[in-house]
């Protein structure tokens, strides 16, 4: 999946993936992030979860591919960014929310400051297809502090296509295989899913993990 994919949905405003309220199961489940201090969260958009995350007193790092995106939630939340240009794409950072316009695999832990102590992963895992997921979930690996917890949130649906794609319990497992992955909830979807809906979905599941032990030596 090309980047250009991804900027021309930001340019034709093909983003139904973008939700204007906080992810319910974020809010739900944010005992899982509890006490941890930095939180990446991958492939982040402009999701208003950044602002949530930061209010319950977390320092948010978010990476998106799109500058357009990253630009647009600083304007949607009413603040004025520091804009910075690195060998690793355009930093925006206001208070103790930071978004890196820019490639998440060409991030490092000393490019985004530290290791994490959590990442918070709603849309991106699917958001990629199965060629890219390994080495994205490397990579995420490549980026936590020991004890880190990963809160993932997938769909499970029974059609083939994407974005979103369908990402079933087996496949989490394998990607963090080593790691101590555990279900949480499981949220019937089909109705909030229309992509999944059009391809022929007669089942669509929010699935929500947390994930412990991910963290890659």
């Amino acid at each position: 999946m090309e980047p250009s994919f991804w900027h021309e949905r930001w340019q034709t405003r093909q983003i139904g993936f973008h939700l204007t309220d906080v992810n319910p199961r974020l809010v739900e489940h944010h005992a899982v992030l509890g006490g941890c201090r930095r939180v990446f969260v991958p492939l982040c958009g402009k999701t208003v979860d950044l602002g949530y995350l930061a209010s319950e007193g977390h320092e948010v790092v978010g990476v998106e591919l799109s500058e357009q995106a990253a630009r647009e939630w600083f304007e949607e939340a009413g603040r004025t960014p520091e804009r910075t240009e690195t060998p690793e794409g355009v930093v925006l950072r206001e208070g103790a929310v930071t978004i890196v316009a820019g490639d998440v695999f060409a991030t490092t832990v000393a490019s985004l400051g530290g290791r994490f102590d959590a990442i918070y992963d709603r849309a991106a895992t699917i958001a990629l297809p199965d060629s890219m997921r390994g080495r994205y979930v490397d990579h995420l690996r490549g980026l936590l502090a020991p004890g880190a917890p990963v809160l993932l949130v997938t769909l499970e649906y029974d059609a083939a296509g994407g974005p979103p794609f369908s990402v079933p319990t087996e496949t989490v497992r394998a990607l963090y295989a080593g790691a101590t992955v555990t279900e949480l909830a499981r949220v019937d979807a089909l109705p909030r899913t229309p992509n999944a809906a059009a391809r022929g979905a007669s089942r669509c599941d929010e699935v929500v993990y947390r994930i412990d032990g991910a963290a890659r030596a």
